[in-house]
């Protein structure tokens, strides 16, 4: 649906849509795997979150549930996927 979204508070790495949610999805990348435990935090994720009340309801018009998610990326490492992993 989207990439690198720009918002006065922030920007959205992806946003995507399946099955009645809509996605915004923080994207982490460290080039070593011992940083991803320290790349994403509760600072991070309110900016992120302050970026998605902003278009959310561009991209959520038909009633779809939103949530904030999160991929950590590291060479040599699986993806690390955080669903929901705002909840104010």
């Amino acid at each position: 649906m989207g990439k690198r979204v720009r918002t006065p508070a922030g920007e959205i790495d992806l946003i995507a849509k399946r099955a009645g949610i809509v996605a915004f999805i923080e994207v982490k990348w460290r080039s070593k795997k011992a940083d991803l435990d320290h790349a994403i935090d509760e600072y991070r994720l309110s900016r992120v979150a302050a970026a998605v009340e902003a278009v959310a309801h561009n991209y959520a018009t038909e009633g779809e549930d939103i949530r904030v998610d999160v991929i950590l990326l590291a060479p040599g490492s699986m993806p690390r996927h955080i669903v929901n992993a705002w909840q104010p």
